[in-house]
């Protein structure tokens, strides 16, 4: 099964369904990539801070080379990492994680945080997380402009096929519209339904901006950080709409609660290291819940996040 695809404002087709890499471990992450794209998935989403796109890229390489698929079969995303947010630091990070990943180019690169922090050699420390020197947060002085226009010149430079954010509120992706020469093709954000954020997604929408969910599944991505917030909050597979909804459809939980994302055009980003769940995953376009099912499912909304730099004790207030 391979998922179907939106069409960016760039032009460019991307996977309505796909793998994301976060947490996957170094020691697996070639293996899973590469099993991943035998299972059907063609968008994989990584990033800087993740620390696994070296053995992301080998999954990817094992899978072109066996004749599995072709580069331009994949949609292959990557992110701008808050320590390189200085006009002249976007290229050359850029270009390192071009290496790391084996490939010439990014379908899709993003600017994962609207955070600048102070810069952190790679050959220091990389990725380099949070913190400028293992313990400090120190801001940094690049604007969100100043970043965007050094990632527009990536699309000229064929470095990136379409460029996006992540984490941004409305008010920052007005700004950027007023003196964007690309507009960003996509819009990463937490979104489940404890989190529908749907001002958020109409207007991102409207704009011709795609969305792209992460943490579809809510506070289950976040018990194995040993969140608190996320402990103290029942999980969605649990919960008794979304059940008896997967009971109905013959689909499981997850499969619900990707479809009540992607049927409203919202890309899903899950992650498995099962086989069965894999193909699960990639199931969740191809049925449709009933509009009361979806309004129900959303009715679930309680405004809570789970990836705010706050509930890290990172003193990056962006959401409040």
């Amino acid at each position: 099964m391979i998922s179907p695809t939106v069409k960016l404002n760039s032009g460019h087709q991307m996977p309505l369904v796909g793998f994301g890499l976060w947490k996957v471990n170094n020691d697996t992450c070639a293996d899973t990539v590469y099993n991943a794209i035998k299972s059907g998935y063609r968008l994989f989403d990584g990033a800087c801070d993740y620390g696994n796109e070296q053995e992301s890229g080998q999954g990817v390489a094992r899978a072109i080379k066996e004749g599995i698929v072709k580069r331009s079969d994949l949609f292959l995303v990557s992110k701008l990492w808050n320590s390189f947010h200085d006009h002249d630091r976007v290229e050359p990070i850029c270009k390192k994680q071009l290496e790391d990943w084996g490939i010439d180019y990014f379908d899709l690169y993003i600017v994962h945080f609207p955070i600048s922090l102070k810069y952190v050699d790679p050959s220091e420390r990389y990725p380099p997380g949070f913190t400028y020197d293992g313990k400090n947060v120190v801001p940094g002085n690049a604007t969100i402009q100043e970043t965007w226009t050094a990632m527009e010149k990536l699309v000229s430079k064929g470095m990136a096929k379409s460029i996006g954010i992540s984490n941004f509120n409305g008010q920052l992706l007005m700004d950027l519209l007023r003196y964007a020469k690309i507009a960003p093709a996509t819009l990463q954000i937490e979104h489940h339904p404890y989190l529908t954020q749907e001002g958020l997604v109409d207007f991102a929408q409207g704009q011709g901006i795609a969305i792209t969910a992460y943490s579809s599944f809510g506070p289950q991505s976040f018990l194995e950080l040993d969140m608190q917030r996320a402990k103290d909050t029942p999980l969605l597979m649990d919960n008794a709409i979304v059940k008896k909804i997967a009971e109905k459809h013959s689909k499981t939980p997850a499969q619900v609660l990707l479809r009540w994302a992607t049927q409203r055009d919202v890309a899903v980003i899950p992650k498995s290291n099962n086989q069965g769940r894999l193909a699960q995953n990639l199931d969740v376009t191809g049925w449709d819940l009933e509009k009361s099912e979806v309004e129900s499912i959303s009715g679930l909304d309680k405004g809570l996040r789970f990836n705010d730099p706050l509930n890290y004790g990172v003193p990056q207030p962006i959401y409040v």
